[in-house]
């Protein structure tokens, strides 16, 4: 590991929430696409699975800043725990429906209860903005979890698929939710590094973070990129499946993370000039155009190499989201607002996901290529119309960007 890497590990505690946090993401790669292979296993409905995916996404859109918000107010131990309980109890009646047949109804019903999972992402990058808020180190920190994301993301869908399509079509979704209830115990049980909640804040006017109008291009922007990410996810499964290697959807998947995860790396040991939102419509933009070889898929190794490259802008952008997230949002409500694009993400993911296997059952997987391409034409238009919201960091906002001096420390991490 690169040294300025190693660096971050200096602090007290921080291993341990790392490697924690690092458990309790994984089911966030697994789930979805657990129950995408579960159900198109067990029904071949294409459709049901991806409204499935959709519902568990739009759930953990809804759900996902309550909790966070309740966070920022009360703790991580306090609000994590019972929030995951009542995710692990849905995904337990998920697996018995799926398993005994039950009507559909109560498949959409359990999959919003699943919704409840906290974005155990936003949990850990407040711990790391509580060590190293306001110097260059946060910017590797940031780089470093977004490279873990994409680890999660190599490897979940790997063991999702696998073992759906090897041992039982439930295995999956089970382990996902094995994984998120270990680590998010594991997490909370390390108090030392919590971050300090703000109780003040629910009678302060503050109100919610997504007040923040450069939060509000973020969100927005990002409902469209997480349409990408759940098109591609659904659109490639049942592709593999077209050409006769479903299993291999898991390789080809992982290779789309394996892009981003190497890209991140190398982000994080950069330094640069200038304004960070500029390099963010950049990566939104290079994102998008990353769509268009997709349309021209012709078999399975031109898809694996295409992905690859499309993952290569992924990272890039969303560590400098999450910088930018740190200029327009009130440090008391520092994990709402990175839950918040998590939310336009899951939005997005809903909507990716649902659109993409809709297309797949009247036209075949290489026509449902055409949404993630659409989507990331939408996410640009949404960048560049809302471009200037962005340029403008409210005052007193955000977790290291109180004073002009810290901004300009911000553009040269």
């Amino acid at each position: 590991m690169p040294s300025a890497y190693r660096a971050l590990f200096a602090a007290p505690g921080s291993k341990g929430f790392s490697a924690a946090g690092f458990l309790g993401r994984i089911p966030v790669s697994m789930m979805g696409i657990g129950v995408v292979t579960m159900i198109s296993q067990l029904t071949g409905r294409y459709g049901l699975a991806g409204a499935l995916s959709a519902t568990i996404a739009l759930a953990a859109a809804v759900a996902g800043p309550q909790v966070s918000r309740l966070v920022d107010q009360y703790g991580q131990r306090r609000v994590l725990r019972p929030a995951t309980l009542m995710s692990l109890t849905a995904a337990a009646v998920l697996l018995f429906a799926t398993h005994y047949g039950w009507p559909d109804w109560v498949l959409f019903v359990a999959c919003a209860g699943i919704g409840c999972v906290p974005s155990v992402g936003a949990m850990i990058r407040a711990r790391w903005a509580a060590l190293y808020r306001g110097t260059p180190q946060l910017h590797t920190a940031y780089s470093f979890e977004s490279v873990v994301d994409e680890v999660c993301f190599v490897f979940g869908p790997i063991i999702s698929i696998g073992l759906s399509t090897a041992w039982f079509p439930e295995a999956g979704p089970l382990l996902a939710a094995c994984f998120l209830v270990a680590g998010v115990f594991w997490l909370t049980a390390q108090r030392a590094t919590e971050p300090v909640p703000h109780p003040r804040e629910r009678h302060g006017g503050g109100g919610t973070a997504i007040r923040a109008r450069g939060l509000q291009v973020l969100v927005a922007t990002f409902v469209a990129t997480g349409a990408i990410f759940g098109a591609v996810d659904v659109v490639t499964v049942a592709f593999a499946d077209e050409e006769g290697h479903k299993a291999a959807a898991s390789i080809v998947l992982a290779l789309y993370a394996a892009g981003s995860c190497v890209a991140g790396m190398i982000f994080g040991l950069l330094h640069f000039a200038g304004a960070p939102e500029r390099r963010w419509l950049l990566g939104v933009c290079a994102m998008a155009m990353s769509m268009i070889p997709l349309l021209l898929v012709g078999n399975l190794p031109f898809l694996a190499v295409a992905l690859f490259v499309a993952g290569l802008s992924v990272a890039p952008t969303m560590i400098t989201t999450m910088s930018l997230i740190e200029e327009h949002v009130p440090r008391a409500q520092l994990t709402e607002g990175m839950t918040w694009v998590s939310t336009g993400l899951a939005v997005g993911v809903a909507l990716g996901s649902s659109a993409g296997g809709w297309v797949i059952d009247a036209a075949g997987a290489r026509a449902g290529y055409g949404v993630p391409a659409v989507a990331g034409a939408v996410a640009v238009a949404v960048g560049f119309l809302g471009f200037r919201r962005l340029k403008r960091p409210a005052p007193r906002r955000g977790g290291s960007v109180e004073q002009h001096s810290e901004r300009k420390e911000r553009h040269v991490a």
